[in-house]
């Protein structure tokens, strides 16, 4: 990720509505499925804290990042409990956490190979720990954005369900996420192929009905709790390390 997308994800990400929307729906999958109280929680891929933040009301959270400005941006939060190290070669022991969680880490580029990943995700969780990720969603919806964050990889429902299940998890809850802003999301990735205009990220101070939106994305949050969506821009998937 370029190193600016940081500062500008550390600004924006306590207001911004798809931060908060996506936040609400981490803590909506965890009141429900997983309850309110994980001992032990790794953010692999932390980014500048605001998910460390959350993760801290339900346990013991420490996160991991391979990139130091954003670590550095995490302790002006006053997060002290985090270490430098890939999500591919994580610096823990075996069985030492009872949940990972994994917020638009796998897709990057920095991440040659999503399946080491899950590996490393499931060799440091207790049997029977849990597994929270997202990912962004379809490949054909690649653009501007996603050069700026450096995306190697936009996932189906299917290939996570896939991966993850190879790697020793049992799938509890996979859905796409961001579904009823969908199509406005299209509409625009379709037009920057047409008319482009400039570089970086959608990343931003936030727009215009901002409380709205991140309102939309709290309606998902509930739907979640009973049923799958059908489409949208992210990838979520709940899951369990199988126990041997």
């Amino acid at each position: 990720m370029d190193p600016s997308e940081y500062t500008t994800m550390y600004e924006v990400e306590d207001h911004h509505w798809w931060y908060v929307g996506m936040r609400h729906i981490t803590k909506t999958l965890l009141d429900h499925y997983v309850g309110k109280h994980i001992p032990m929680i790794l953010d692999a891929g932390c980014g500048t804290g605001a998910n460390l933040v959350l993760l801290g009301e339900y346990g013991v959270a420490i996160g991991v990042d391979i990139e130091p400005a954003a670590l550095e941006l995490c302790r002006r939060r006053q997060l002290s409990r985090l270490i430098g190290g890939s999500v591919t070669r994580l610096p823990f022991a075996d069985e030492s956490f009872d949940m990972v969680t994994s917020f638009e880490v796998l897709y990057h580029l920095a991440v040659a190979d999503d399946r080491q990943g899950l590996k490393e995700f499931a060799r440091v969780l207790r049997p029977g720990g849990w597994l929270l990720l997202r990912l962004p969603a379809y490949n054909w919806l690649r653009g501007k954005h996603d050069l700026a964050v450096h995306t190697r990889h936009r996932y189906t429902t299917t290939e996570v369900k896939n991966k993850v299940t190879m790697a020793g998890f049992a799938i509890v809850g996979l859905s796409y996420a961001n579904c009823l802003l969908f199509p406005l999301a299209v509409a625009k990735r379709l037009m920057e192929r047409v008319w482009p205009s400039g570089t970086g990220s959608d990343v931003g101070p936030p727009p215009p009905g901002n409380r709205w939106l991140a309102a939309i994305l709290s309606a998902e949050a509930a739907w979640l709790r009973q049923r799958s969506l059908p489409w949208g821009l992210s990838v979520v998937c709940l899951a369990r390390k199988v126990e041997e």
